[in-house]
């Protein structure tokens, strides 16, 4: 469902400088009404500065800036009909949850009666119902930042901008906290702009990703695509964690590619490969592990390390050390042990160099 209010957003051709430093070079995308899109990457590669141009906090040294349709380049904050929740929460230590929620709806002319209305049903939207009395100090931290979305969400902007929204919290509440934000984007049906540098938060919430690389868009597409079908290797390391090793393509049948790793033979996407050197992006539990010399790679366990529901091996091979995951919990492989690799069908892509 897509909300009626819910703007577009396009950026064309923006650029962003500070001083002699060039933060943002050439910047064109467009994200559709109604999505959740994610701007994700290391610090440091322009997610952020997208984001403040967005909000109104930075302006673009060229370039345009649209929300739903309307030019705001140069608009100041509060003229961009957009909202935004930060990292810090940003919440008035001194007044209640409620009037934390009905701050802006008053600011923006509602009488208190009026504004108190529509912060309960916000609070009530966020699950916070009944909860309205207490103050930020009264609150968990998730609890805090339900507040923050309630608050952003009740001025009904075009689009909704969160800056690492869940930085602050611990890993068990990021993971609740993240799929409570992604409901109720997805019932509400608003455009959201969402930072982080957290590649499991960026899966696990976004309809696209934008990863960014020194101001510019390294790959940009579902969450499944980049994962599976990462475009270079610093896509594939940056969205969890990948094995790079060459390869050779020695054969093209349509879709597919046969590569030769070593002594051993596959077959993979072919993407836009051709024949020749290559190099193939491996996850690590994309590779199956066998005791002992058989048909594969050869390879010899320098370490392994038993967590609980899974293994992890580093495999010395004759095209380099190998990080693996295996589920196989009931058998070890010992330190200088022999064994044989494979692959499985998923979880490995030929990459461009």
């Amino acid at each position: 469902m897509i909300n009626q209010k819910a703007g577009s957003v396009t950026f064309e051709n923006v650029k962003k400088t500070f001083g002699a430093f060039t933060a943002i070079p050439d910047l064109s995308l467009t994200i559709e009404p109604g999505t959740l899109v994610t701007l994700l990457g290391p610090s440091g590669c322009g997610k952020t500065t997208t984001l403040r141009m967005l909000a109104g906090l930075e302006h673009p040294t060229a370039g345009r800036i649209l929300i739903g349709g309307k030019d705001v380049t140069m608009l100041p904050a509060n003229e961009r009909d957009v909202s935004m929740v930060f990292q810090s929460y940003a919440l008035f230590p001194h007044m209640s949850s409620l009037d934390n929620v009905a701050y802006g709806l008053e600011s923006s002319g509602l009488s208190r009666r009026e504004a108190r209305e529509k912060a309960e049903e916000g609070l009530s939207l966020v699950g916070l119902a009944g909860m309205g009395g207490r103050l930020p100090a009264e609150l968990s931290g998730g609890q805090q930042q339900r507040v923050a979305v309630a608050r952003a969400l009740v001025l009904e902007p075009q689009v909704l901008l969160l800056d690492e929204p869940l930085s602050n919290l611990d890993a068990r509440l990021r993971r609740r906290v993240r799929t409570e934000i992604r409901e109720l984007q997805q019932r509400l049906g608003f455009t959201a702009v969402y930072v982080t540098h957290d590649q499991d938060e960026a899966l696990a919430v976004s309809d696209r990703i934008i990863v960014m690389k020194d101001g510019e868009i390294a790959q940009s597409g579902a969450p499944r695509d980049l994962y599976e079908f990462p475009a270079s290797s610093f896509i594939a390391d940056f969205m969890g964690e990948a094995n790079v090793i060459a390869c050779e393509v020695v054969g093209i049948d349509g879709a597919e590619a046969d590569i030769r790793i070593g002594s051993l033979t596959h077959r993979v996407p072919a993407g836009r490969a051709k024949p020749g050197a290559a190099s193939l992006a491996v996850r690590p539990g994309a590779v199956t592990l066998a005791e002992g010399r058989g048909e594969g790679l050869a390879g010899r366990i320098l370490h392994s390390a038993y967590l609980g529901d899974h293994v992890e091996y580093e495999v010395e091979t004759d095209v380099g050390t190998l990080f693996i995951v295996d589920h196989a919990v009931d058998r070890i492989l010992p330190a200088a042990s022999n064994a044989t690799l494979g692959f499985k069908n998923r979880g490995i892509a030929l990459i461009s160099n």
